[in-house]
């Protein structure tokens, strides 16, 4: 279900790993029909973690509810589940260099704005991270396309913030195809 599809995502699902892929597809699709398009690499890293850690950790079931919401200045994504149990935060220093595990909060710290955990209800939590929505992720006013290339010096690749096609108008919707 989606919900006001303007400002509010909401999808209720079981948190298989076949349906994290889904819902990874379905929050980039979202952030690229709100002209987000340079926060969907952080964005279904944070949310594959956290639905990661529902599938794993969650009792008595696995039915959670992932919501994206569009703020003013930011974008707030969270998941509630059903199990009570806060989850437990280790310290990256102190885990072992070759776990395969407990990493999955410490990421979503690194790459989000803030995070945190709160009860819900009695029966329940929701994990919760935010990212910035800042004026390099806004779309720009739309302009007709050019039609002039214009001849600019190699920037080092991490300069770049993004790929424009010139010869597209920039109000066409973004392609992509997201392996799951």
């Amino acid at each position: 279900m989606i919900s006001h599809p303007s400002r509010h995502c909401t999808v209720e699902l079981q948190a298989l790993p076949s349906r994290i892929g889904q819902v990874r597809r379905i929050v980039s699709a979202q952030l690229r029909y709100w002209h987000l398009d340079p926060l969907i690499d952080r964005a279904a890293l944070g949310v594959t973690e956290l639905l990661t850690n529902v599938h794993q950790h969650a009792q008595p079931d696995k039915m959670c509810t992932v919501e994206i919401e569009l703020l003013l200045d930011r974008l707030m994504v969270s998941v509630h589940d059903h199990d009570p149990r806060l989850p437990v935060v280790t310290d990256p220093q102190d885990a072992e260099s070759l776990a395969t595990c407990g990493r999955g909060l410490a990421m979503v710290a690194a790459v989000s704005e803030s995070w945190g955990v709160r009860p819900d209800g009695e029966s329940g939590k929701v994990v919760w991270f935010t990212l910035p929505t800042d004026a390099t992720t806004r779309p720009a006013t739309a302009r007709p396309p050019r039609r002039i290339t214009v001849e600019k010096p190699a920037r080092r690749f991490a300069e770049v913030d993004h790929r424009v096609d010139l010869r597209r108008p920039e109000h066409t919707p973004a392609r992509s195809a997201v392996a799951g």
